[in-house]
């Protein structure tokens, strides 16, 4: 989020708070991306603040009360306040659950399986609702035919990323067993809490086969996921790496150090370094 607007963010989420009677006079940043998390406090909620035309807030809130409601482990809302988007002029602002993390460096791997195992599974029982892979490949692709959205993106680079989106996308759509995914449950997206590990970001959901939320785990993770495609696995771990470049190359992307990081990926994805 630019920093401008971060900064109007950052008053808003304040707003909310104190408009629902709780007292809120710091603001500690989370995660800064298309959309600013932060903490707020004395009264120690998260709020996540996004531009209205972003969108995406209510269905994430709507996801979020489904699953809780059917015992996955994703983070929660702040049972202090209805379970809503709060709009402050051209911001949507949702307000979560702070969750204390572990006193851990990281979470074995065997426990990060096992939670996305038990995300999967209601996910599936739930019957969630979830848009295809396909059409996350299909808005890269756009972003990838549009030279004035991407005008820093070389010729070469352009066609690379455009024929590993097309031909990983198309391979992978015929494979697997697609079903209602996180679609990004990287460790930036799991807290490690005394409870078991919470999964957020649920904005990111998609249907496809489990293989591509494992690609975005730690590699060891996979070792304690039961019957994964190893070639559909390193297929899903190709695509995951040019979508994210792809994102880096959008004139908007306001990713700190999204130049250096869409450079080292451009050159990964061109040796096979995935």
């Amino acid at each position: 989020m630019h920093p401008d607007l971060a900064a109007r963010a950052r008053l808003a989420a304040l707003d909310v708070a104190r408009s629902l009677g709780l007292e809120a006079h710091e603001v500690l940043d989370l995660h800064d991306s298309n959309r600013l998390t932060v903490r707020l406090l004395p009264c120690d909620l998260v709020a996540r603040i996004g531009p209205i035309e972003l969108g995406g807030a209510q269905a994430e809130v709507d996801r979020a009360l489904r699953l809780l409601e059917a015992g996955a482990p994703v983070g929660p809302l702040d049972p202090r306040i209805p379970p809503q988007v709060h709009v402050r002029e051209d911001m949507e602002i949702t307000l979560w659950t702070y969750c204390p993390p572990m006193p851990r460096p990281e979470l074995p791997p065997a426990e990060y399986a096992e939670a996305l195992m038990r995300l999967h599974a209601v996910m599936r029982s739930a019957h969630l609702q979830a848009p295809p892979l396909s059409d996350r490949v299909g808005s890269a692709l756009a972003l990838v035919e549009d030279p004035a959205r991407t005008p820093r993106l070389s010729g070469p680079d352009r066609e690379l990323l455009r024929s590993s989106l097309h031909d990983l996308g198309a391979s992978i759509s015929r494979r697997g067993a697609p079903q209602p995914l996180h679609g990004e449950p990287h460790p930036g997206n799991l807290l490690d809490t005394p409870g078991g590990p919470l999964f957020i970001d649920l904005e990111t959901v998609v249907s496809g086969p489990v293989e591509f939320d494992l690609a975005h785990a730690p590699a060891q993770v996979a070792n304690h996921y039961p019957g994964v495609d190893t070639a559909l696995l390193a297929d899903c771990r190709a695509l995951s790496l040019a979508l994210a470049t792809t994102w880096r190359w959008d004139r908007e992307d306001t990713l700190p150090d999204g130049e250096r990081l869409s450079a080292e990926w451009l050159h990964q994805l061109r040796q096979g370094e995935v």
